[in-house]
C-alpha cells in the first residue's frame, strides 16, 4: 500500500518526481489523471497523480487537485507531496498558490514548506531568490516563457499575489544549522501566522535537512528535488534495484520534441547529426494537419525499413526564430498545432510497431500520452536528473516504453544515448 502520494501539475513533472522517488528506493507508479482505486497496483510505495493544471483556469486547477488529494488519502497515503515546476512556472493568479491553499485547508494542517530547489538541475534558492544555474530566475530564459514569463526571482514575491496566506522565509544559514534548528524556525513561522514558508536550498545536503525537519508534516510542496532528501524505502523487499525494474518492450523507436526550450533545442541539434529527422512544417499543419502527419508516418516507416532499431526524430523548433508569436486573428496557436500533430504521430507510430518513445516538453508529453491512451506509468532507471524510462500501460493493456522530459531537462545527447539504458 502506498505511503506517499504526489500531485504533479503536469505529466513530465510527475515523472520527474517519480524518478527521484525511485532513486530513493520507492516503488512508484504515475497515473495519468485521477485514477480509480482499482487502477493503482498494490505493490507500490508511492503514487504520483499527473494532472494538467499548470496553465489551467484557477478554479479547474483547485478542483482537480482536491480530487487527486481525496483519491490519495483513500488509497492510504500518509503524506502528500504537492509538486510544481522547479522554476516556479505560474502567473500572478496561480496556480501554485491556490492549490497550496486548497490542500492546506483540506488536510487541516498548520503550514508547509515551499521548496522549488532542484540543485542537480541547477535550480537553487538562496536568500529567498530562485536561481537557474548562475542566473537569477528573472534574468534567465524563463523571463521570456510564452505562457508563464518569470519576471521576479524572489519566491515570496511570486507566491504572495497567488495565496490568501502569509508567506515566510527561512534562509540558508538556518538550514545549515541542521534539522532541529530548521524545525524550530518553521514552528515559529507557523505560530506567527505564516503557513507557507520558502526555504533555501543550494545542494542535496540542504534537501536532506529540509526533508528531515518536515518529516512530520502531512503536506510538503516543491519541485521534485526535495524528494531526493527523503529517507529510503523502509520495506526490506524494495531496494533501489527492484524499484527500477520495468518491462522492456521491443519494436521501433522514436523521439518527439515539441519543446522550444534552450535545452531541447541543443538536444535536437545534437540528434540531427546522428538520427534521421523530420521538422514539422507549420504552414503544412495549418493547411492539412492530417496530410502532414501521414507524410511523417510514411517517412518514419521507410526509415525503419532501412534500420528497424534506429530511432527517428520528429521535432518543431530549431531556434527561437521558429517560435511563432500569438496570432492576432485568434487562430490556433502554433504550439497547439504541434502538440496535436505529435500526438497523432505517436498514435500512428504505435500502430506500426513502435515500442519505445522519448518525448520532450510537458504539454507535448500530455498530448502524446492521451493519444496513446496510456493510463499509468511504472518508473524505471534514471537517464539524467529528473528523467527516467517508464513502462506505460494503455487502456487496452498494451505496454510501451516512454521517457518523458521537461523541456529544460536532460543531457545534450539524451535523444541518442537514452536507448542504451533499455537493454
Amino acid at each position: 500500500m502506498p505511503v506517499l502520494g504526489g500531485i504533479a501539475d503536469d505529466f513530465t513533472g510527475a515523472t520527474d518526481l517519480a524518478t527521484n522517488l525511485v532513486a530513493r528506493g520507492l516503488r512508484t507508479v504515475v497515473t495519468l489523471g485521477v485514477p480509480a482505486r482499482e487502477d493503482v497496483p498494490a505493490d507500490v510505495d508511492a503514487v504520483v497523480i499527473a494532472v494538467k493544471t499548470r496553465t489551467a483556469e484557477v478554479a479547474e486547477a483547485v478542483t482537480t487537485a482536491r480530487a487527486a488529494l481525496r483519491t490519495l488519502l483513500d488509497l492510504g497515503c500518509e503524506r502528500i507531496y504537492d509538486k510544481y515546476c522547479s522554476t516556479f512556472d505560474s502567473t500572478a493568479q496561480g496556480n501554485i498558490g491556490p492549490v497550496m491553499d486548497a490542500l492546506l485547508a483540506d488536510l487541516d494542517t498548520p503550514g508547509t514548506v515551499v521548496v522549488p530547489a532542484f540543485p542537480a538541475t541547477g535550480r537553487t534558492v538562496y536568500q529567498g531568490r530562485l536561481f537557474v544555474g548562475s542566473d537569477l530566475l528573472d534574468e534567465s530564459s524563463m523571463r521570456h516563457h510564452p505562457l508563464t514569463p518569470m519576471t521576479e526571482s524572489r519566491v515570496r514575491l511570486l507566491l504572495e499575489p497567488q495565496t490568501r496566506h502569509a508567506v515566510g522565509e527561512v534562509f540558508h544559514q538556518t538550514v545549515r544549522r541542521g534539522p532541529d534548528a530548521l524545525r524550530a524556525a518553521l514552528d515559529a513561522e507557523f505560530a506567527d501566522g505564516g503557513p507557507l514558508v520558502v526555504v533555501d536550498a543550494i545542494d542535496d545536503a540542504d534537501l536532506r535537512v529540509i526533508a528531515e525537519a518536515t518529516r512530520d508534516l502531512p503536506l510538503i510542496t516543491g519541485g521534485s528535488g526535495l524528494a531526493l532528501g527523503l529517507g529510503t524505502a523502509t520495506s526490506a523487499d524494495a531496494p533501489v534495484e527492484r524499484a527500477e525494474l520495468i518491462p522492456v518492450v521491443g519494436g521501433h523507436r522514436a523521439v518527439l520534441a515539441g519543446s522550444a526550450s534552450a535545452a531541447t533545442r541543443a538536444q535536437v541539434a545534437h540528434a540531427r547529426n546522428r538520427l534521421p529527422w523530420w521538422k514539422l512544417d507549420l504552414e503544412a499543419l495549418r493547411t492539412d494537419l492530417d496530410a502532414e502527419v501521414a507524410a511523417v508516418v510514411e517517412w518514419a516507416r521507410a526509415r525503419w525499413a532501412e534500420d528497424a532499431a534506429r530511432p527517428v526524430l520528429v521535432y518543431a523548433v530549431d531556434s527561437l526564430a521558429d517560435v511563432e508569436p500569438p496570432r492576432a486573428d485568434g487562430g490556433e496557436a502554433a504550439s497547439v498545432l504541434v502538440e496535436r500533430a505529435l500526438g497523432r504521430c505517436a498514435a500512428r507510430f504505435a500502430e506500426h510497431g513502435m515500442g519505445g518513445l522519448v518525448v520532450a516538453g510537458g504539454e507535448t508529453s500530455g498530448t502524446v500520452l492521451t493519444a496513446l491512451e496510456v493510463t499509468r506509468l511504472r518508473l524505471g532507471a534514471s537517464l539524467s536528473p529528473g528523467v527516467s524510462w517508464a513502462a506505460g500501460t494503455t487502456r487496452a493493456g498494451a505496454v510501451v516504453n516512454l521517457a518523458l522530459k521537461s523541456g529544460n531537462f536532460g543531457d545534450e545527447d539524451i535523444f541518442t544515448s537514452s536507448w542504451e539504458r533499455l537493454a
